[in-house]
């Protein structure tokens, strides 16, 4: 089958699901190139000239190698209906969201951590931290015990047989993302330096509203310039989407690291340099 590469160089108008037009594809000139037939985030978009993507392993190159839907697919709701607003989103992650309004933006975040950790052998490590405080740990999960939630009071009751599937992890992860958020994640998280970004760390504004986004990708050029990718979720819950770039549609996906900018603005949330952060196992 023959690859299709191209330069997405002219802004379309009219983005609407009657007309089954790109929402992504009204962003004006870019010099990314995009090969349109690539299913994976590595695969689908090019580099900005003079740079190489950042060696990585583990969780960030499960990021980087995220499957993407069809491209010019439209994000969805949780309800089946579509996300057409323009300019916020270059491409859609393959990957379900269920039928309930939960998988929203740091619910995206933990649903990525969770699904590395279970597919590479490491689901021990899968835990998170309800708003209240509580640590739901998908290794009790497992082990057949339910947590019971009774006003305040959360806790283990064993209430099931063991169960280790796909399944059962989605189940806990439904759960978890019912009781967390934006602000019990952020307090989980530790803050780092935005000139120490990494694929797999967060920018994040614990709250509510609150916000969150994970970086997906990065590049390199030899004199130490630094671009990276990022991905979110939002409000109602949406497939997980690669977010364009407000600021720089030359360069958009991509986001230019700039230790000295202190405002980061995506399209659909502003954060500080301040903001990022990263898991600490």
């Amino acid at each position: 089958m023959r690859t299709t590469y191209l330069l997405l160089t002219a802004a379309l108008t009219g983005c609407n699901a009657a007309t089954q037009q790109p929402c992504f594809a009204d962003k004006g000139p870019t010099t990314i190139q995009v090969n349109q037939q690539a299913t994976t985030l590595k695969d689908r978009f090019g580099l900005p000239e003079g740079f190489q993507r950042i060696a990585t392993n583990g969780f960030g190159e499960y990021l980087r190698s995220l499957p993407l839907k069809k491209y010019g697919s439209y994000v969805s709701y949780y309800n089946g209906e579509v996300k057409t607003k323009p300019n916020v989103y270059a491409a859609v992650v393959n990957m379900d969201i269920g039928t309930k309004d939960l998988q929203q933006c740091a619910d995206a975040v933990m649903r990525l951590r969770g699904e590395y950790l279970f597919h590479s052998n490491q689901a021990d490590k899968i835990h998170f931290n309800f708003t209240s405080g509580f640590v739901a740990a998908y290794s009790k999960w497992r082990e057949g015990y339910l947590i019971s939630i009774i006003g305040n009071n959360v806790q283990w009751k064993l209430a099931a047989q063991p169960d280790a599937s796909y399944l059962g992890f989605r189940n806990f992860m439904d759960v978890v993302f019912s009781y967390a958020g934006t602000l019990s994640l952020s307090r989980e998280l530790r803050s780092v330096s935005i000139s120490d970004m990494q694929i797999g760390d967060v920018l994040i504004r614990g709250g509510s509203p609150g916000h969150a986004v994970i970086v997906v990708d990065m590049a390199e050029d030899k004199q130490g310039h630094k671009m990276y990718m990022l991905a979110q979720s939002y409000m109602p819950a949406q497939d997980i989407q690669i977010l364009m770039n407000p600021n720089n549609k030359d360069l958009s996906p991509w986001y230019e690291l700039n230790a000295a900018q202190n405002e980061i603005v995506t399209p659909e949330w502003d954060f500080t340099i301040n903001d990022l952060k990263r898991f600490k196992d």
